[in-house]
């Protein structure tokens, strides 16, 4: 923000910082006035000399990166997901030998993933809460899982790791991008499987179906098509978290940024996980 330019008054008003541009006015009486590059120091007045090595070592320096001047960087991203991450895993194994604290680690991770959603500005303290509730929902839903299917949970995990990092492959190599018509056909496919699961949860609710899965248990070819439908979905996601995680870094968006872009990336691959669960207990439902 300008302030006043401070034309008009009896002395110039000097911009902050370092940067003194312009001119200088009038040196004070009995105060030394510094010479302007490019001019000669006048005789008496002791000049600041630099040795060549001292030169060469100015010139070394490497410049200022995104760290230095506060700016969101890929480094940062990374190691701020990689926390919220280690948290889910923590939560994770609390929920895995406590499932009594699946349902209400479900119940706080939807209210904390739905503030944090709607926040102008991003809260590490509710992004790591959060994170550690979802933890508590997956680990409690995977040990229940893993009692009645042995193994599904560490197939789940692999597979998760293998659709995000063919998701990285493709977003790196240029051919997944995001565009207009593709973001208007994910937010029609989104809401039609928002209302498909809105439906499904009122029928199991009151009894209608008392399938595992609602309809997606009741009929299986059913439930693996919306279950692969919203594998694709939380694919696309990821793309839109890596296409926003870049134009943040080159625009140079504030450093606390990386917390907004960690928790995209967390709620996305929370959802992929779960989504990959449930296919593989309708696959091995019969077993």
């Amino acid at each position: 923000m300008h302030s006043g330019d401070g034309r008009g008054g009896a002395a110039t008003q000097q911009a902050p910082g370092w940067y003194q541009g312009g001119s200088r006015g009038q040196a004070s009486q009995g105060q030394t006035q510094q010479p302007q590059f490019g001019q000669r120091v006048p005789q008496g007045q002791p000049s600041q000399q630099y040795t060549p090595e001292q030169l060469e070592q100015m010139y070394a320096q490497p410049a200022a990166g995104p760290a230095d001047t506060g700016r969101m960087s890929y480094n940062d991203v990374i190691a701020k997901t990689v926390i919220t991450l280690l948290l889910v895993v923590v939560g994770a194994a609390v929920g895995w030998n406590m499932p009594a604290l699946m349902l209400p680690g479900a119940i706080v991770g939807l209210v904390l993933g739905l503030v944090n959603s709607f926040k102008r500005e991003p809260s590490p303290v509710l992004i790591l809460l959060y994170a550690a509730a979802e933890g508590l929902f997956l680990g409690g839903i995977s040990g229940v899982f893993e009692q009645m299917w042995p193994g599904i949970a560490v197939q789940a995990v692999l597979a998760t790791f293998c659709v995000f990092a063919v998701t990285l492959a493709l977003f790196a190599s240029g051919k997944w991008r995001v565009s207009k018509k593709s973001v208007k056909i994910f937010m029609v496919a989104m809401i039609g499987y928002a209302l498909f699961s809105v439906v499904n949860l009122f029928l199991m609710l009151f009894g209608v179906t008392d399938a595992m899965f609602g309809l997606r248990g009741e009929f299986p070819l059913l439930g693996l098509g919306i279950g692969l439908l919203a594998v694709f979905l939380a694919a696309f996601s990821l793309i839109m978290d890596f296409t926003a995680i870049t134009q943040g870094v080159k625009a140079g968006a504030p450093q606390k940024y990386s917390w907004s872009a960690a928790f995209g990336l967390t709620v996305t691959l929370v959802w992929l996980y779960v989504e990959i669960l449930r296919i593989l207990a309708i696959l091995r439902g019969n077993d």
